[in-house]
């Protein structure tokens, strides 16, 4: 893993709350993101997450996303990337939800092109990962075309480029609230309510252009997307994750 970013662990002051305690235990880093974003309903939001997760919203208003992206880096804290196993595209539909003073992410899917990434995050962490065929070739743009082939059936086919130069979101702004976020929120084995911490530096977000041709990636949840939505891409992520720990709630 010679091309991660070992500095990020130095920046800490744009965090919500501190880094957690203890060592980190696993680096990946995210590749030409985009981030689609389209205003939902809350109401429909909260009779498919959780109940042990609040929908977290914005000035009243929920969000869901589609987040295609591809990951390098991938593996156990200063092991060598292996490769079939250490880089992989992979898609997410998510939400945003918190628990006490700490907001986070909720998936609903997380698409990849890794059977092994798909078996351990589901049997470890018990996180909706399906497996997919995927293609993304990089050039003046981003071709990204996924198509699940295990689990409820799923397609995304879509070009999409920065379209601005990249800033950092400010704190209160719906930029901030749908990317700054450090912790994802699920269900372990034994349907207990979990907090999984990450750590990376502020997003340098672009605003970003996109053709979608194909997005049937909400259908399963019953939620239909129209529209390109809020777009935004991100050129590169550097970070680190921790082991899940428990709620209090």
């Amino acid at each position: 893993m010679s091309d991660f970013n070992y500095g990020i662990l130095e920046e800490r002051s744009h965090r919500p709350w501190p880094m957690r305690d203890g060592p980190w235990v696993m680096t990946q880093t995210w590749n030409d993101l985009l981030f689609a974003h389209w205003r939902v309903d809350a109401a429909a939001l909260r009779t498919i997450v959780p109940e042990d997760f609040t929908i977290d919203t914005f000035e009243g208003q929920a969000w869901i996303a589609v987040v295609p992206f591809h990951m390098t880096n991938v593996g156990p804290r200063l092991a060598p990337s292996i490769p079939g196993v250490s880089a992989f595209p992979e898609l997410n539909v998510r939400t945003y939800v918190r628990v006490d003073d700490k907001p986070g992410v909720y998936f609903f899917s997380l698409d990849a092109g890794s059977s092994a990434a798909v078996a351990t995050a589901r049997t470890l962490l018990r996180l909706p990962y399906y497996t997919a065929q995927m293609s993304v070739r990089a050039g003046w743009s981003i071709q990204y075309n996924s198509r699940r082939t295990w689990g409820p059936s799923a397609t995304f086919q879509a070009q999409y480029a920065p379209a601005g130069s990249p800033s950092v979101p400010s704190p209160g702004s719906l930029e901030y609230f749908l990317t700054e976020r450090y912790c994802l929120y699920a269900i372990d084995l034994f349907h207990r309510p979990y907090r999984l911490e990450i750590h990376h530096p502020p997003w340098p977000l672009q605003p970003a252009r996109a053709e979608i041709l194909t997005n049937t990636m909400t259908q399963p949840l019953g939620i239909e997307l129209a529209g390109p939505g809020l777009l935004h891409f991100s050129k590169r992520q550097d970070v680190v994750c921790w082991m899940p720990q428990a709620t209090r709630r």
